[in-house]
């Protein structure tokens, strides 16, 4: 009998097995593990994220608690301030002081609570928070919904914004005349020396005495200043602290020109007082016999009938233009004798410009020394901000405009300016000055002042000076006190004048430190 031989049960395929099932395990592990860290990294970042908005909006785990009392008092009181405006607007007076009273409750609990610094209880706002809902659920009974909200409040703001645009409007016309009137004492002060120029015969003399001196008007070795102004208090300041910061005050001249108006008193006042030695002229534009409408397009300009009517009668053109454009001083000779000083001074070769609105409290001798490299006019730059630069102040929408000036070159400053006049005729920078000026009749080229023709005559003509010599500002701003302190000339450019009420207090001691009160004209006439 053949015997059948047993197979030999073999083990390794259950090895096999059982090491990929510990495999897969490990696999699975592994996969869970590094699922459960990006997970865990995007929470990590939302709960950084979360944590930098509530200490940045200051908000405390109280008023994120849906059970916070105090949060849902300070909802109520919200919805009930905007409730009171619309109670007001719908003349429910009674019902908007009933909201009132209970705002003011609810507020003084937050109050307590804050002071104390403990969470407000559900016993102790229980009462105001249901007495603030009973009044918010009337409210909506009145149809006070969130779509009459929504309404009445765009109404209301709309009307603010009218009155708040008719009395920025109406400020800015009182303050246009606030800073064009003749102050009483002024106007005191020139008729009084005008009197005592006619009476007083040895002011005549003495004014002779220094005509004599003639050939210091035409030295070209001195310091030679020029002012046109019709203020003679302002003129006296400049001419004043010019003297007293000058090293040199008997190299200084100083040529004054006014109206005929104000011709005798100017003259009386620097005939009886000295100012350390300096060299006064004075003149009126009146005597300049090249200074007609036949030259000059501002003369011409006057005597055009819609001109006139645009600067003196505001009719022109419904008022639509601010009242800060139509101001006739723009059209004053004295204004715009700044374009004719070559005419003015024939004998001169350079001049130091300044306005009547200035103070100076360092030596200005040094301005005389600057190289201005060809160019005609030194001025001080004042493109620090955009807003500085020519497309401020010139209508970049007229091809002229556009095609010959670069609407971001530099603006600079009238006020203190030197002034090449042996570069100045050679160029015919007045021809430049009259060219623009004809082409501005109908007002499109620029609107206001002297400045914007300023701009365009001396075009690639001005070399910048240190800003140092030239502090703009004081007469519409703050400015930094360093460069108060560090600077030659402070410039009261703006409509607060320090000789006006509306002048900024701050700065009225820097310009009245030049005047002597206790002169007895200025006592006479009430200055103090």
């Amino acid at each position: 009998m053949r015997r059948i031989r047993r197979p030999v049960r073999r083990r390794w395929p259950n090895v096999v097995w059982w090491a990929l099932c510990v495999v897969a395990v490990l696999l699975f592990l592994v996969i869970l593990t590094n699922n459960s860290q990006i997970e865990s990294r995007p929470s990590m970042v939302k709960r950084y994220r979360h944590e930098r908005i509530m200490e940045g909006l200051n908000i405390t785990d109280e008023m994120l608690s849906v059970n916070s009392v105090t949060r849902q008092l300070s909802d109520q009181i919200s919805l009930a301030k905007a409730f009171v405006v619309i109670a007001k607007e719908s003349n429910n007076l009674q019902f908007a002081w009933e909201l009132s009273a209970q705002i003011r409750n609810s507020q003084a609990l937050l109050s307590n609570a804050a002071t104390r610094r403990a969470p407000l209880t559900v016993k102790e706002s229980e009462t105001a928070i249901r007495d603030l809902a009973v009044l918010l659920f009337q409210a909506q009974q009145l149809h006070y919904d969130s779509a009459t909200m929504i309404m009445r409040l765009k109404a209301k703001i709309q009307s603010l914004d009218e009155q708040m645009s008719s009395v920025t409007d109406k400020s800015s016309k009182y303050g246009q005349i606030a800073a064009e009137e003749v102050p009483k004492s002024l106007y005191c002060l020139g008729v009084r020396l005008t009197a005592e120029w006619f009476k007083n015969s040895n002011l005549q003399r003495k004014l002779d005495e220094r005509n004599q001196m003639h050939l210091k008007l035409i030295d070209n070795n001195r310091y030679h200043f020029c002012v046109f102004s019709d203020n003679i208090l302002a003129t006296s300041v400049v001419v004043n602290s010019t003297a007293l910061s000058s090293n040199n005050p008997d190299m200084v001249v100083f040529h004054l020109v006014t109206d005929e108006i104000n011709f005798s008193a100017m003259k009386a006042w620097f005939s009886m007082n000295r100012f350390r030695g300096v060299t006064v002229e004075v003149q009126k534009f009146e005597d300049f016999t090249w200074l007609n409408a036949s030259y000059v397009p501002v003369l011409k300009q006057l005597q055009d009938s819609e001109t006139q009517s645009y600067y003196f009668s505001g009719t022109s053109d419904g008022s639509k233009t601010p009242i800060k454009f139509r101001n006739p001083k723009y059209l004053s000779m004295l204004n715009h004798l700044r374009f004719y000083i070559p005419e003015v001074f024939p004998h001169l070769k350079k001049v130091v410009f300044l306005d009547d609105d200035v103070v100076v409290q360092k030596d200005l001798s040094g301005l005389f020394s600057i190289d201005l490299n060809g160019n005609v006019n030194g001025a001080v730059e004042t493109c620090m901000e955009t807003f500085h630069r020519y497309h401020k102040y010139l209508n970049y929408s007229h091809p002229l405009i556009r095609e010959h000036f670069d609407p971001d070159a530099c603006g600079w400053a009238f006020g203190m300016n030197v002034f090449d006049l042996v570069e100045w005729r050679k160029r015919n920078v007045t021809g430049i000055y009259h060219y623009w000026q004809e082409r501005n009749v109908d007002r499109t080229l620029w609107k206001l002042g002297t400045l914007p023709p300023g701009l365009l005559t001396f075009y690639g003509l001005t070399q910048p000076l240190d800003p140092s010599w030239h502090v703009l500002g004081l007469g519409y701003t703050n400015v930094d006190p360093q460069l108060i302190e560090k600077g030659a000339v402070l410039h009261y450019n703006g409509n607060s004048k320090p000789w006006l009420k509306i002048g900024m207090e701050k700065y009225k001691p820097l310009w009245e430190k030049y005047v002597d009160y206790s002169h007895p004209l200025l006592q006479q006439c009430n200055f103090h």
